[in-house]
């Protein structure tokens, strides 16, 4: 019997079905690496979040290994050029948590511009300001969207039914545009954008993407809003522009400091751009949680059963 290795959380719906359809489905928490490279040549596949990086200190190892999932979008934990030497399939389900992801930066962009988080404080507290509270509409507005894969679609989707202008940019795609997108570049972004969104991958290329001379760029002061990777933007560059009023506000479900086993952050601990990025009013945080509603938890789960029937020629029925 074919065995896969949970490494960590998953829906309890994965490990059933994938039992049902005849795998052995073997559960470790262990964090030590050394854990992990004694028992990798058991198993043809590894289950994964965050909790581990898949490099050449285990695959090499895992000598059955055929797939490795990941219970999400993002795979830069995973060494997947060295998994497609190995002959190692790397499955993610960005399918699964699009609708949440898309649904999630809209939240946190009406918080921002209805200012939410802060008159739901101050009515709390008794403090009854209108006036001071007036907020902005999207309607009207001119959003760019970086990256149009799974998520940034979505986003488009969704963002169409306000009634603004929908400009995207995807390195490695084109033909996208449809009724509701006007496929772009990124000149006419940076001329144009009122509101700015990033839905790409963390890689080499998108590291600090955002940084000092990019905000520079942009003709008009914008809002921007993060739901890719935190260290798409860099924190000291995005809060002198917050200062400066080039930026006007901005929405994080990611940060730069973030750990990567989603451990709490220490702010004492951190550089003093950070700090400051927490106090601010015309900031909007969450915990990378995006993608992480209880609908997305199960539908992932069936995105990779799926391709891992595909993988070993199963039918799901």
């Amino acid at each position: 019997m074919d065995k896969i290795l949970f490494i960590d959380t998953a829906h309890p719906y994965l490990s059933e079905r994938l039992t049902e359809l005849g795998f052995q489905c073997d559960y470790f928490d262990g964090y030590k690496l050394a854990d992990y490279q004694k028992i990798a040549d058991q198993y043809v596949g590894f289950v994964i979040r965050s909790k581990i990086h898949l490099d050449d200190k285990i695959l090499p190892l895992a000598k059955k290994l055929k797939f490795v999932a990941r219970v999400g979008a993002g795979m830069e934990n995973i060494d997947m050029k060295l998994c497609d030497e190995l002959g190692i399939k790397c499955l993610n389900a960005p399918e699964g948590n699009r609708d949440a992801v898309g649904e999630h930066a809209i939240a946190m962009l009406l918080s921002l511009f209805d200012r939410i988080i802060i008159v739901d404080d101050e009515v709390r507290r008794g403090i009854w300001l209108r006036a001071e509270n007036r907020g902005v509409e999207i309607k009207g507005k001119t959003v760019g969207i970086i990256g149009y894969g799974n998520n940034g679609s979505k986003f488009a989707a969704k963002l169409s039914g306000f009634e603004c202008r929908i400009l995207a940019y995807d390195k490695y795609k084109t033909g996208f545009g449809n009724d509701y997108v006007e496929e772009s570049d990124m000149d006419t972004i940076f001329r144009e954008a009122d509101i700015i969104s990033f839905h790409v991958p963390l890689t080499e290329e998108t590291r600090y993407l955002v940084n000092r001379e990019y905000i520079a760029r942009f003709q008009k002061p914008i809002y921007l809003i993060n739901v890719a990777r935190g260290p798409v933007v860099q924190t000291d560059a995005l809060v002198e522009a917050l200062e400066n009023g080039k930026i006007l506000g901005a929405c994080l479900d990611v940060l730069e400091y973030e750990k990567f086993s989603f451990e709490d952050i220490q702010a004492d601990t951190l550089p003093p751009s950070y700090r400051k990025l927490i106090n601010m009013r015309n900031v909007v945080l969450s915990p990378h949680i995006a993608g992480w509603t209880h609908e997305s938890n199960i539908r992932m789960a069936m995105v990779l059963i799926d391709k891992i029937c595909a993988l070993f020629n199963i039918k799901n029925e």
